[in-house]
């Protein structure tokens, strides 16, 4: 039995160039569930046009460690190391 692995991703509107940052333990699900443009649970990219696109991932091998890195990812300092990396405002 292999072991879960949980991803903290970031997306980018193509249409916009706003981010969203995440996490789940189904990546490629998720992000079809940010293309969606019907129900989907996420109600923020669903207020924004997309396509939305995979920019960033990182793996943990727990939820409560992707959820923390998530957190961190969205607090000041974060955004700024997104921003370092790739190149655009988060």
């Amino acid at each position: 039995m292999s072991a879960a692995v949980f991803y903290v991703y970031v997306i980018r509107s193509q249409a916009t160039g706003r981010t969203y940052v995440g996490h789940t333990s189904n990546l490629a699900k998720r992000l079809s569930e940010h293309n969606d443009t019907g129900n989907h649970s996420s109600r923020f990219t669903k207020r924004i046009a997309g396509p939305w696109s995979l920019v960033y991932e990182e793996r943990f091998p727990t939820r409560k460690e992707a959820f923390r890195r998530e957190r961190w990812l969205k607090s000041g300092q974060g955004r700024e190391y997104l921003k370092s990396i790739l190149g655009v405002g988060c």
